[in-house]
């Protein structure tokens, strides 16, 4: 690969030291809904050889045993319980996850994902054979938000436990369980090894410093979410898992785009003969300290794009960089996703400057930018991809079926108007707030000032002024959930309550 070839095609060629970098966007996000989310999660997590590719097929062939044993009057498969035709009502009506409106004429097979089984045939990203996989997004979160690599191992297994169904699940699930397993009839539920070459943690100085990582508040998020699996139904607590997983996947994609341009401005400064001299001074130049990504009850998407146009202005900028040095014969090694890394990387751009403008690396970053106008601009590729992933996992879920409008209630974002060019904005589900109340007094023994929300929905990059919360949406949630105590020697009036007391005083470690 070469310079010129990256000219050609910047959005394929990426340079390897960037391609392999921790804090690089990988794999590159699409369509998810939290649902697939969850789905895609329990392929990665306990089906190794169930590729994500695969599972479109795998439901149409479902589909056709189904009518197969129907046309033939057939027994079902070994080991269900049910006959065929009550499991396809279970299918297309128990289970089933509503449509989107432009689905409405498409037929394909789409259930809730209860239990790990029924992602064998359902929950994929797209209708072909090229999804993108979501949970290995997740499992990069995992790895990203601990502190090393056992600690992330040991919380992943943790996770593996609680998505598996076993003696503590509710009868529904554990016959669900079974019963989907039977009409599958070939993967097992079991923990799939972790490719080292697809997570990585930061660097050990890096990680005690930044003040702020989504990947971190969800690592802690997600053991609390564990620890309060035996308080509720199956049902009830995949539905908290998505509420979790859909910002958290969101606000840490979000993050490693304003990461990455801030590394473009280190590379850029270098060029220019400044730029952070040292290891500390990159590390508090390229990692946010607290960033406001959304507020609550404005309009997210605009927000969310300038961040995507950001990102992709220096992947393009950063790229050119590594090309540009290693055809001028400069040794680029070790990594660029720390603070040593990034010191290491400015120090040879201001070495070599000379070299790169001899070469005509503005000229070839300006040549670029004006053919991919497009593309920055977030209309077409990686950025439009990267706004429908906000938008549909962080969106309350639009149906074909006006009576299943309801149907989401772990949304972040919903529409302002009945209109369908009304915007989003930040308005949290019912769900997403009793997750959010449970994560933010996870480790507490009792009460709260709701300053403690306010702060935990910060650590995602959601502002909210704590005084506005008596007085919005946010605060009709939290009374009608029986979430706060209104009290006048609390701030703002207002207290605070655990949704479920029996998990607040856990500990939740890193």
């Amino acid at each position: 690969m070469t310079l010129e070839a990256f000219k050609q095609a910047p959005w394929r060629n990426s340079h390897a030291l960037y391609r392999g970098a921790s804090l690089a966007i990988s794999p590159a996000p699409e369509y998810a809904s939290s649902e697939i989310l969850v789905a895609s999660l329990y392929r990665t997590i306990g089906f190794e050889s169930k590729a994500e590719g695969s599972i479109p097929q795998a439901g149409r062939e479902l589909e056709r045993k189904i009518q197969r044993l129907r046309d033939r009057h057939l027994p079902p498969p070994e080991g269900a319980t049910l006959p065929v035709d009550i499991w396809s009502t279970v299918l297309h009506g128990v289970l089933e996850s509503p449509k989107l409106p432009n689905q409405s004429a498409k037929r394909f097979l789409q259930v809730t994902p209860v239990v790990p089984s029924l992602a064998l045939f359902s929950g994929s990203a797209r209708l072909a054979n090229n999804s993108w996989p979501a949970g290995s997004l997740v499992r990069r979160m995992v790895w990203l938000g601990c502190k090393d690599h056992a600690a992330a191992h040991a919380l992943w297994e943790e996770l593996f436990v609680a998505l598996g169904v076993g003696g503590q699940d509710d009868i529904f699930a554990s016959w669900l369980e079974q019963e989907a397993s039977a009409w599958d009839g070939q993967s097992s539920w079991q923990l799939a090894p972790v490719p080292l070459a697809e997570v990585a943690n930061l660097a050990g100085e890096d990680f005690e410093d930044v003040e702020f990582m989504p990947a971190r508040q969800f690592a802690k998020d997600l053991r609390s979410v564990i620890q309060a699996k035996d308080t509720m139904t199956r049902r009830q607590w995949t539905s908290l898992l998505e509420a979790v997983l859909r910002l958290a996947a969101v606000a840490h994609v979000t993050w490693l785009c304003d990461v990455q341009a801030r590394i473009w401005g280190c590379l850029s400064s270098a060029l220019s003969g400044s730029g952070p001299a040292g290891a500390d001074e990159a590390r508090n130049t390229i990692f946010p300290s607290s960033p406001q990504y959304m507020a609550y009850g404005g309009k997210a998407l605009n927000g969310l794009k300038d961040k995507a146009s950001s990102y992709l202005a220096a992947r393009l900028g950063t790229n050119a960089i590594l090309w540009s040095l290693e055809r001028a014969g400069v040794s680029l090694e070790g990594d660029i996703s720390s603070g040593r890394g990034v010191s290491r990387l400015c120090h040879l751009v201001r070495e070599h400057r000379a070299t790169l403008e001899d070469n005509g690396i503005q000229d070839a970053l300006v040549d670029i930018r004006e053919r991919e106008a497009r593309a920055l601009n977030c209309k077409k590729g990686i950025g439009a991809n990267l706004i429908e992933f906000a938008r549909h996992a962080l969106g309350q879920r639009q149906t074909a079926i006006q009576l299943l409008r309801g149907y989401d209630q772990g949304y972040v974002l919903k529409k302002k108007g009945s209109s369908s060019s009304s915007p989003w904005v930040v308005s949290l589900g019912p769900v997403a707030v009793l997750a959010m109340v449970h994560c933010a007094l996870a480790g507490m023994g009792g009460p709260r000032s709701i300053h403690r929300l306010g702060q935990h929905l910060a650590a995602y990059g959601i502002i909210v002024d704590r005084h506005d919360i008596a007085r919005n949406d946010l605060g009709d949630q939290l009374r009608m959930l029986g979430l706060v105590l209104d009290s006048p020697d609390a701030e703002s009036g207002m207290l605070l309550l655990p949704p479920f007391p029996g998990t607040q005083a856990m500990g939740i470690e890193q």
